[in-house]
């Protein structure tokens, strides 16, 4: 890209795993409805998305999430070239990104073996409306 060396990935769109969580709050990072988003993504995972997805991206496994430095690792993203392009047509913004990830990220294929039994059964059944743990 520049200069024939690495791309300036300073530029590119960070995507930290919190902001795709559904076991976080809005006040700890989450970025997107709980509905839309997933549970304990990895930057594995959303790098792998990221390559479904046809986008550019590069993980830093040695960063951190400022308000949570135990939530280490984020993918960056290249959403936008050099010449203003785009680099999936599908995705044009960040928030776009964060919910086509979060989409993917459930049907990853080194988490579908893991959750699939448990989830599928008590799923249907469970959830029967609106409410359910406020009870005193």
């Amino acid at each position: 890209m520049m200069d024939g060396g690495m791309p300036n990935i300073k530029k590119w769109v960070v995507l930290y795993p919190v902001y795709i969580n559904s076991k976080k709050t809005i006040a700890e990072g989450r970025r997107i409805s709980v509905e839309k988003a997933c549970e304990n993504p990895t930057c594995v995972e959303i790098g792998d998305c990221c390559s479904h997805l046809k986008l550019p991206f590069a993980i830093e496994i040695d960063k951190a999430y400022p308000r949570d430095f135990m939530q280490v690792g984020r993918v960056r993203v290249l959403l936008k070239r050099e010449d203003g392009s785009l680099s999936n047509p599908a995705i044009p913004s960040r928030k776009q990104l964060m919910l086509h990830v979060a989409e993917l990220v459930p049907r990853h294929p080194g988490r579908t073996k893991k959750q699939e039994p448990a989830s599928t059964s008590n799923a249907a059944t469970s959830k029967s409306g609106k409410g359910g743990k406020k009870k005193r």
